[in-house]
Parts: structure tokens; sequence; C-alpha cells
């Protein structure tokens, strides 16, 4: 566990964020050379990936507090968008993205109520969908302004619940009610969901993956999410 540990940090990129597989591996240098037809030879470091990491380290006492994490969010702060979403480098796209990073910065104990976090999550309060799900399409990749842009997914409206929920959004909150009710409504009788979108990315621009659990375990982490938040807004009010 240590080992494993020490190894993961040394894997921050010297920018403070990580990437997937490599360190400070974003020399475009390399994808000058054609050795694919997609030429994906960089692994830089994304704001999915640092915020998964800060999620991570909370479980082994690490704090906003040390310098390891300092950095990361320094990282987050300057990979925001200006409309305060962040890319998703591993699932479409700013949805995945702006949770991953909100729900890291939760979880290490960065003070939620900061105007850079509020602002990512009034982001994906303003693209909530009449339905009252999320969803975006693989065309954001391509075309950013379309972020945040698509037919409501179960995985997609989880991550923005989730999303919001760590960003300070009680139970009560209307977005979040209305995300909850879009997943209990559409769950099927058999307990499961249904999704026929690609909402995991291999190569933006070049290929996309449909998960076949993604529809299913986003929905019931979210759902679980929401129980804990609500079970301890209750306890509190009794009180």
């Amino acid at each position: 566990q240590e080992k494993g540990l020490r190894w993961l940090l040394e894997m921050q990129c010297s920018n403070g964020g990580w990437g997937s597989f490599d360190r400070n591996n974003d020399n475009t240098l390399l994808a000058s050379f054609p050795f694919a037809d997609h030429n994906a030879m960089l692994d830089p470091p994304t704001a999915d990936i640092t915020g998964r990491i800060l999620e991570m380290l909370s479980h082994f006492g690490y704090t906003r507090q040390f310098a390891c994490v300092k950095r990361a969010i320094h990282f987050l702060r300057r990979e925001q968008e200006p409309d305060g979403s962040w890319f998703g480098r591993w699932g479409v796209n700013y949805i995945y993205g702006t949770w991953q990073v909100l729900k890291g910065l939760g979880a290490i104990g960065e003070d939620m109520s900061q105007p850079y976090i509020q602002k990512g999550a009034e982001w994906l309060r303003i693209h909530q969908n009449p339905d009252g799900g999320w969803g975006e399409t693989c065309g954001s990749y391509g075309d950013p302004a379309t972020r945040g842009q698509g037919p409501s997914t179960p995985s997609q409206t989880a991550w923005a619940v989730m999303g919001l929920l760590a960003a300070g959004d009680d139970a009560s909150s209307p977005p979040v009610v209305r995300g909850i009710d879009y997943l209990l409504e559409r769950q099927n009788v058999e307990g499961d969901w249904n999704e026929k979108e690609f909402t995991g990315t291999g190569f933006p621009g070049v290929f996309y993956l449909r998960y076949g659990f993604y529809r299913n375990y986003f929905p019931l982490f979210a759902l679980g999410m929401y129980r804990q938040k609500a079970v301890k807004c209750l306890c509190s009010q009794l009180r």
C-alpha cells in the first residue's frame, strides 16, 4: 500500500496534474511522428484524472494542506474553462470532467463555497435538460460550443448529480431532486437502466466506448450519495 502510494505521488507531473499512464509526457514534438493513424503519442495531465487521484488521496489522510494537493488544486484551477466546466478526457465530456473535479475537491477538503467551484456547479445546473437529466454527445470534442448538450442518459445524469452534491447542494436542491427523479423514473422493472449512447472515451475525435455497466453503476453511485446526504440532513434536523 505504501509502495503504491509513493509511486502514485512520484507520477505527479511538473504542472501539478496527473496523466493516465506517464509523467510529463506532453512534448508535442512526439505528435509529429506518424506512429498511428490517431497519433496518440502523448499522455498529458488531465483534470478528470487529477480529480480522481485527489479523491483517492483523501482516503489516505491527505488534505488540501499537503504540498502535492496544493499543486494539484492549482492545476485544476488553471484547467477550468471560462464557463466553469472542466474537460473530460476519459468520459463524455465536460459533464464527466466537471463531476470528477468537483468530487475530488470535495473529498480532499477544499472550501466548496469558493466562486470557482460554484461556477462549475452552476454550469451543471444550467445544462440540465427539461426532463431532469443531463446529456452530452461525443460531438463536443470536436465542437466545444456544444458542451453539456445532448439527450439525457443515466450515466451522465448520475455524474451531474454527484458533482452537484459534492459542490454542496443538499438533498432538497431542485436540480438534484429532478436528477434523482429522472433516474428513478427510468429504472427498469429488472432494476437496471437503458442507455444506447456512447459515454466512454477512447481517444477524443477518434473512437468512443459504450461500457455496458456505466448505465447501472453510476446511477447506483449517485443514488447512494444522495441517500447519504439526505440521511445526514435529516439527522441534523432531529438534533
